[in-house]
């Protein structure tokens, strides 16, 4: 038995109507890691994120991948990749879906074409990590 706990009064939508309703980034003490939080609508169809940090420079510093999320609000940390962390940085997610992997065809050798990923929504966040 599946026992889900939602708001009744909020209706779970289909993929291309999903949208970003919260996204922040939180700077730990140290300054090497970031708290991220991602919260999407309700959904049918559970989605998928693909979220970056880049730094003043437009480097990517931290990346993670969102696999078909179970919940509607995420948190995570992300950890910076980088020597001099202090400065301006960019949080930036796409939520997306893709079509299910075609089965393959008998006597195929080669791999199936991954389907191309349909994007429902951006956001990005700006965050400061002061020298220590």
């Amino acid at each position: 038995m599946d026992i889900f706990f939602q708001d009744p009064s909020e209706v779970p939508l289909p993929p291309n109507e999903v949208r970003i309703r919260e996204l922040r980034a939180e700077p730990w003490p140290d300054g090497r890691r970031v708290l991220v939080y991602l919260e999407v609508d309700p959904f049918q169809k559970r989605p998928s994120a693909e979220v970056e940090i880049t730094n003043s420079e437009g480097q990517i510093v931290s990346h993670v991948s969102v696999i078909e999320s179970m919940s509607r609000k995420m948190e995570f940390t992300m950890h910076l990749r980088q020597a001099q962390v202090s400065g301006e940085y960019r949080l930036f997610v796409n939520v997306f879906y893709t079509d299910p992997l075609p089965e393959p065809q008998e006597g195929e050798t080669e791999p199936p074409e991954l389907p191309e990923p349909q994007v429902v929504d951006t956001a990005e966040a700006h965050f400061v990590i002061e020298p220590s």
